[in-house]
């Protein structure tokens, strides 16, 4: 079955290609649309398109088939023009099954094309996703256009040569669903074959099996008769800047910029980890890159990895850990040991839904109050904020920087969606950042040894253990001005809490808050951080296109906050502030500056889309 009538693409008209496009592949869980998203990925970075992903999948490791909560799926936004978000609703839906459609097609465009598996639209599926009729014969998807065939039955045919088995023919659905769509968006196939010849290298047949249904699929859309909506879309490159261009996950970006960091710090890296969603693919990645003086180390739980991360920090290399909220929480006593004993560690939490197991999948922003006071005593520690998957790179470094430039852990705060989203990133020269090489204290002061003396920065010398002449105590208790011996007096108690405080407060001298987009005084700030960068920047872009004098800023320093940021929020009437929890960043902007700062809160587990804030902001200004 095929009914459809004309489809309008976003800034599209009958004789000009669209400028941007958002697709969703939806299936089962073992439909592999997590591996067709990320492969549509590659070929659209290839094809010169900006774009940004999101994966949206099941918490559960194999829910059951057909069901709605076994649903998974990959949204891509891809275009000729700057691309900050994965879109805010798909144009097309790719649905392989009832579950996948009726979760996912509320979220369609009107008038967007939904493309059907009929071959998965059986009386035992349309029960399990509580379907009464079929809704690709009951008129119920009348606001859409519909293209319906057999896309199971097509699989079948195309790999029968190779003598597969029912359950190994129907596993290169996806291929042919994906050699579709790269005919649909003129995409070449060859990137794909030839990642699939290498995945399948061990076994040829289902190598050639999968390049045949990628084939077969590719040549439906280019030799049948099917309707309007699968006329072929060329959606032109984007003008980027030269150089040279990947595409990066968060996880591969933050990877990636944690070895940078100690290189330029020059130190040996030691990564203590225990597997979590979704921060276990830094662990991953990591591993990979041992020829980098990476040690990466898979501990028995969160706080024997914390804790090997500081017995590293103290033996002079650069101390690393990950985890999600749950996670975080029980490394938060150890956090107390690296901020005592003032050591250099980098903890990126890779945000999740919470509290407790929560949404361990689902995105959410609401680990910040966490990161900047949720630890016994006073305890204070540098916390900074990745925007995109491109931008982890940058922030890792920074991270690295402040660590071991202060002798204090550091918190990098990234979330779910940019973990596992992709982005194209111009890969830097790395000659364009300047080292910060670790210092070590090799012999004593003046004086004698005095391993709690301070300098400009208030930071302690890094002591590596088996220096001669310079054996110290470290540890937990509470340590003497300058000397390091145990000392429980009030005054000294004062005296250390107050310098360990001024010496955090003191990492945001020189940090100053620029305006991403718009004036520095004004009616409106839209005031972000994290992961909510791109819908906040395409609503401010769509506001001021309007008239609207509202500006867009983006904090990437949580704690301390940039030295210039309070002055600039006062030169605003009204400040917004979006993000995915009940308003935490709100709540310490209002603590540390007195402005009446509004919150926009979602916490549903998905991204902000740019209406939604764009609804916002039109409320804010009456």
């Amino acid at each position: 079955m095929a009914t459809a009538a004309t489809t309008q693409f976003p800034s599209a008209t009958a004789d000009a290609a669209p400028e941007a496009v958002v697709v969703r592949f939806a299936g089962d869980s073992g439909d592999g649309m997590q591996l067709t998203g990320g492969q549509f990925t590659l070929s659209t970075a290839l094809a010169g398109n900006d774009l940004a992903t999101f994966p949206d999948f099941p918490a559960e490791i194999r829910a059951p088939q057909g069901t709605l909560f076994g649903v998974s799926a990959f949204q891509i936004n891809f275009g000729s023009s700057d691309i900050t978000t994965a879109g805010d609703a798909p144009d097309i839906l790719i649905a392989m099954n009832p579950a996948a459609l009726k979760t996912n097609v509320v979220d369609l465009k009107a008038g967007g094309l939904v493309i059907a598996d009929t071959g998965e639209f059986t009386e035992r599926n349309l029960a399990k996703a509580k379907y009464e009729a079929n809704p690709l014969e009951d008129g119920s998807l009348g606001r859409w256009q519909v293209l319906a065939f057999d896309i199971s039955a097509l699989t079948m045919e195309s790999v029968k040569a190779f003598g597969l088995g029912n359950k190994e023919a129907l596993r290169c659905k996806n291929m042919w669903t994906l050699g579709l769509a790269l005919w649909l968006f003129d995409r070449s196939r060859q990137p794909i074959i030839d990642w699939l010849n290498a995945k399948f290298a061990k076994s040829p047949q289902l190598a050639e099996a999968n390049i045949a249904a990628l084939n077969a699929g590719h040549a439906y859309g280019e030799t049948a008769e099917l309707a309007v909506p699968m006329k072929q879309l060329h959606v032109a490159p984007a003008p980027v800047p030269e150089g040279l261009y990947r595409t990066v996950t968060g996880a591969e970006s933050i990877s990636l910029g944690l070895v940078a960091g100690a290189q330029l710090a020059g130190l040996p890296m030691f990564f203590g980890g225990y597997p979590i969603t979704p921060a276990s693919a830094i662990l991953h990645h990591l591993t990979r890159l041992k020829e980098y003086r990476v040690t990466t180390f898979q501990a028995e739980d969160e706080i024997a990895a914390i804790a090997a991360a500081i017995g590293a920090s103290y033996a002079g290399q650069l101390g690393v850990t990950s985890s999600s909220g749950p996670g975080i929480a029980l490394k938060g006593e150890a956090m107390g040991l690296a901020i005592m004993t003032e050591l250099p560690l980098v903890i990126v939490n890779s945000q999740r839904g919470g509290p407790s197991t929560g949404l361990p999948t689902k995105t959410e922003q609401s680990d910040l109050y966490q990161a900047v006071y949720g630890r016994n005593g006073d305890a204070p520690l540098a916390v900074i904020a990745a925007r995109s998957p491109a931008d982890a790179f940058d922030c890792a470094i920074e991270a690295c920087r402040i660590a071991t430039q202060y002798m204090v852990p550091v918190i990098l705060l990234t979330d779910g969606y940019i973990a596992n989203a992709a982005e194209p990133w111009r890969v830097p020269g790395m000659a364009s950042y300047k080292p910060f090489p670790a210092q070590f204290m090799s012999e004593p002061q003046d004086g004698g040894l005095k391993p709690y003396a301070r300098d400009e920065k208030l930071k302690r010398p890094w002591i590596k253990p088996g220096t001669p002449g310079l054996m110290h105590r470290i540890g937990g208790i509470e340590k003497e001005v300058n000397t390091g011996h145990i000392n429980y007096a009030a005054a000294n108690h004062q005296a250390m809490t107050e310098i360990r405080r001024d010496k955090v407060l003191g990492i945001a001298k020189g940090i100053r808050q620029d305006v991403c987009l718009g004036n520095e005084t004004g009616k409106l700030a839209v005031v972000g951080w994290g992961s909510t960068f791109g819908p906040i920047h395409q609503a401010v872009k769509r506001a001021r296109q309007k008239g609207h004098d509202v500006a867009h800023i983006h904090v990437r320093h949580i704690w301390p906050l940039p030295e210039n940021l309070g002055d600039l929020l006062k030169g605003y009437d009204k400040i917004l502030v979006p993000e995915m929890n009940t308003g935490q960043f709100k709540t310490v902007l209002r603590d540390q500056y007195l402005v009446d700062a509004k919150p926009l809160n979602k916490i549903s587990g998905q991204p902000f889309r740019i209406a939604e804030i764009e609804a916002a902001i039109e409320g804010m200004l009456g």
